[in-house]
């Protein structure tokens, strides 16, 4: 339970600012999330204080940069449990953890005929990298079968299974990014580990908005983006179970990767996770996340995904007193704070970029259209969405805006912003 909020409001200086001379209301949390002081303080400190480069220097400063660095490492990992902070690779983000997986995984563990299994509902970022990869190797991605609500169900995974024998690779979601439904990863990974089968994350949705922890989940990799927890962008994790890690032979390759080589194209490697970054990290950006996980740890987890909820709630009775007969909502029951819907007048679909357009107009900040989810359209037979996702600085009022706005909302005034 979350009793403190205006206390919180005030940790994010952006949530002072206007937005078209309202206050911010700022409901597109799933696209990235406000930055607290504590966080933005951190990477302050570094560029003031420290400023070096990690592990080049043979000098105080470098040292204070290393420790500092690798302290975000350890952090990093007990923020997910993770067995050991060798299991953790700093990355730019999600996205680059999953192309590095796909290019190596496949490249390296993978044949002509396997199967990588996926879901129409997956991010772009965890099915394209799948499908680039498998091109020349004739490796395919087939998709597991969802609900016509959208949701991944135990019974549909066991099916997919079995309609693809040669599956070597399953890549989802943990929590979708348009639909929010929360996959049964820990129940996927025991199917899937009895088959030989590796179990790809993708965390960017679940990471910040409930407790994480990867031995108790039992997936073989989870990714996620600083960004979207509360820290900076350009900095991200691919976590990995070190024996694979181990196994597995990086991507990229310069500074900081290589232990030694010579001119005939001999190369030793680091040791995990080192191999995997080469080149001058985002040291700020990895102080930063760390500060971040240590504020949300602060407030707790549970907290926070039961606060979502609370205000998800108030949105829907609201909604079915009020807004029923023109907004259609996709995703009701989900169990998370994203809110994905579209608004009709008369009975006529309102355009999803309109609509956000008019709603930012009132200084509600919202996504529309497809979410990097292009797949998504055949299955909820809509061309575009809104979506308003939650987080913890949100407020009661914050939904009552929201709410009031989809109230006003028609073709005429949506019109009016632009005329």
């Amino acid at each position: 339970m979350i009793d403190h909020i205006d206390e919180i409001r005030e940790d994010f200086p952006i949530l002072k600012r206007e937005m078209n001379g309202y206050p911010v209301d700022y409901l597109d949390n799933s696209a990235t999330t406000l930055k607290p002081k504590a966080m933005i303080d951190e990477v302050v400190r570094y560029y003031t204080y420290l400023g070096a480069n990690a592990h080049r220097g043979d000098y105080e400063m470098s040292a204070q940069v290393d420790y500092a660095y690798e302290g975000a490492r350890k952090t990093t990992a007990e923020f997910i449990n993770a067995a050991r902070k060798e299991e953790i690779v700093f990355t730019s983000g999600t996205t680059e953890s999953l192309n590095l997986l796909a290019m190596m995984i496949t490249n390296q563990l993978l044949h002509e005929g396997d199967v990588v299994l996926s879901t129409e509902t997956e991010h772009a970022s965890s099915i394209l990298p799948w499908q680039q990869a498998g091109y020349d190797k004739k490796v395919s991605v087939n998709f597991i079968p969802l609900t016509k609500e959208g949701r991944l169900t135990i019974d549909n995974f066991k099916k997919a299974l079995e309609d693809n024998p040669t599956t070597k690779v399953v890549a989802v979601a943990q929590v979708s990014n348009v639909l929010g439904y929360t996959a049964p990863i820990k129940e996927m990974a025991k199917i899937a580990h009895e088959k030989g089968i590796l179990l790809v994350v993708d965390g960017a949705q679940s990471v910040a908005h409930m407790p994480i922890d990867v031995q108790d989940l039992d997936c073989d990799f989870f990714c996620f983006s600083g960004h979207k927890m509360c820290g900076p962008t350009g900095i991200g994790v691919l976590y990995g179970k070190f024996e694979l890690l181990e196994k597995l032979h990086p991507m990229i390759f310069g500074g900081e990767s290589n232990a030694r080589f010579y001119k005939y194209e001999a190369l030793v490697l680091k040791r995990t996770p080192y191999k995997y970054e080469s080149g001058t990290m985002p040291i700020e950006g990895a102080l930063g996340m760390a500060a971040a996980m240590r504020y949300l740890k602060k407030i707790g987890l549970e907290n926070i995904h039961e606060y979502e909820l609370e205000l998800k709630q108030h949105f829907l009775e609201r909604y079915e007193k009020e807004l029923k007969d023109k907004v259609t909502i996709y995703n009701a029951e989900n169990g998370c704070g994203i809110i994905t819907f579209n608004v009709f007048d008369h009975g006529k679909l309102i355009f999803p970029q309109d609509m956000a357009s008019f709603l930012s107009s009132k200084g509600i900040a919202v996504r529309s259209g497809q979410h990097c989810a292009k797949l998504m359209g055949d299955l909820i037979k809509a061309p575009g969405t809104v979506r308003a996702s939650i987080y913890f600085y949100n407020t009661m009022e914050d939904i009552d805006r929201l709410v009031d706005a989809l109230k006003e909302a028609s073709f005429e005034n949506t019109l009016d912003i632009f005329f």
